[in-house]
């Protein structure tokens, strides 16, 4: 079990930046990968961003360039730095990760962004 809190959601304008993080009840270094999804209003859940505990990253191709996905091990958090965002990019953003027996979600972090 564990369980993830997701935090630094908030009201930016379009261009701004916003860092998300994403706090795990215990090691992160036990998971394959970490990843950030997110939902809009109408639309279904989308990945963002996905880290392995070697660091190799993945990105949504519309998210590249942009967004960084990390992870501090020490601190069992990963964290979404996101630059240049989009009107279009306002969602419920949710860590995910999963296990041999489940998967599990945060809670979210709601990010609006204004045009």
């Amino acid at each position: 079990q564990v369980q993830l809190v997701e935090s630094g959601g908030g009201l930016v304008q379009a261009g701004g930046s916003l860092r998300l993080s994403c706090a795990a009840s215990r090691s992160i270094f036990t998971f394959n990968a970490m990843g950030w999804y997110r939902q809009a209003p109408g639309k279904q859940r989308e990945l963002v961003a996905a880290i392995t505990n070697d660091g190799r990253t993945n990105y949504a191709d519309s998210v590249k360039g942009r967004f960084t996905i990390s992870r501090d091990n020490a601190k069992n958090t990963v964290y979404l730095q996101m630059n240049s965002l989009k009107p279009e990019e306002t969602a419920f953003y949710y860590c995910n990760t999963r296990d041999v027996f489940r998967e599990y979600w945060g809670q979210g972090t709601q990010v609006t962004v204004s045009s």
